[in-house]
Order: structure tokens, then C-alpha cells, then sequence
């Protein structure tokens, strides 16, 4: 009997509901994992993301993974570049993958598996493409480089696709982006920094 789909579009619509923010820990090891995810959660921040790019990483997917799920936090595996690497991510608990580009099969292969898939995007072409292939949810790769003015020039032919902004986002310029019509911004290093995450808290609280 074969698995349904999950529907990524409603699950992130679900997951993103109560804050504008994501998590991103790209390379810190477990234990710093651990107590930045901790940091996400108590801010507020429901979705923590792992990329899996080492062997130690997988490692760090599976802790990170099992104290979310104490906390009732759901966690995704990043940097998803293939079919493999959904499998290793569904075998650690992951709820979600996250992509730098767009390759369906890596969605198809996540959504097969019971995991929501966010594929990058960085032209129309592609995110034409991806709407065509009922994708809702999109990350815009990498962010600072396509710039604010890039999220309200697509929204005119693409209305009902949300964007998670990714690279080069912090506490400094998030507000910007989601003025600028962005629904969910990825920060990473901001939430080491005291005074970032004052700003964090208030990006949350808008």
C-alpha cells in the first residue's frame, strides 16, 4: 500500500503560522546545535533547520530532532540535494526538507516520504515552474543578493506563493524583507548575539 503525499503547502501554512521566523544551524556541531535550538524555541521560533552537508551532521539532525519533539517542535533536515538525502533525513526524524534550488524530485521524494519539501528559488522561470507543480511555499535563494524589491515585483503574477527569504538574513534586516511582502525569514548566527535577539523578539511580536 503505497504512502499519500503530504501536502507541503498545508503543512507550512500550519507551521508558519505563529511566527514570522525560521531557524537556520548550518555546521555548529550538536551540543551548540542543541542550545541554539533551545534559544529558537523559547524566542518563539517553531522551525529549526539542519543542513545536511557532513556526517556529523546527520548526527546533529537526529539530537536536535529528538529535543524538539520533547518540546512538541517540529525539525527539518537543509541543504537537500537528492533522493538520498531525504531518505537519511526521514530516517532521523525530520519533518521537512529544505533546498538551495528547485528539483522536483527531491520534492517528490520528500512528500512520498511524509515530509514537507521547501525548494530555493531565485527566477520566475523557476518559481513559475514550481507553481505549476502545485508548490505554494517557495524559499528565495540566496535573499540579500535578489534584494526587498524583488518579493513585491514577483507577487504580481504570483500571488498566492509564499516566500521564506534565506541568505543573509538577521535581526537587522528581517523587518525589511517582510515589509517588502516576504511571509517567513531564515536567521542563523543572530540568535548567538544577545542584542540580535532582543531585535528577533520584536520582528516576532510585530
Amino acid at each position: 500500500m503505497s504512502t499519500p503525499h503530504l501536502d507541503s503547502t498545508a503543512w507550512f501554512d500550519d507551521a508558519f503560522r505563529d511566527a514570522p521566523l525560521m531557524a537556520i544551524l548550518r555546521g555548529m556541531g550538536a551540543e551548540r546545535s542543541l542550545a541554539l535550538a533551545r534559544t529558537a524555541w523559547d524566542l518563539g521560533i517553531d522551525l529549526v533547520e539542519i543542513p545536511l552537508q557532513t556526517p556529523a551532521d546527520h548526527e546533529t539532525l537526529a539530537a536536535v530532532v529528538e529535543a524538539g519533539r520533547e518540546r512538541g517542535r517540529q525539525v527539518g533536515a537543509g541543504t537537500v540535494l537528492d533522493a538520498a538525502t531525504v531518505r537519511d533525513a526521514a530516517a532521523a526524524g525530520a519533518a521537512f526538507t529544505v533546498s538551495p534550488g528547485l528539483d522536483l524530485e527531491v520534492v517528490r521524494a520528500s512528500e512520498e516520504a511524509g515530509l514537507a519539501a521547501l525548494p530555493g528559488v531565485a527566477t520566475p522561470t523557476e518559481v513559475q515552474r514550481a507553481h505549476t507543480a502545485g508548490l505554494r511555499w517557495l524559499k528565495a535563494f540566496p535573499a540579500s543578493l535578489l534584494g526587498t524589491g524583488w518579493f513585491p515585483a514577483l507577487a504580481g503574477p504570483f500571488p498566492d506563493v509564499r516566500f521564506v527569504a534565506t541568505g543573509g538574513m538577521n535581526a537587522r534586516n528581517a523587518a525589511d524583507f517582510l515589509d517588502a511582502g516576504v511571509r517567513v525569514v531564515a536567521v542563523g548566527s543572530a540568535l548567538e548575539d544577545e542584542t540580535e535577539l532582543a531585535r528577533l523578539a520584536e520582528v516576532i511580536a510585530r
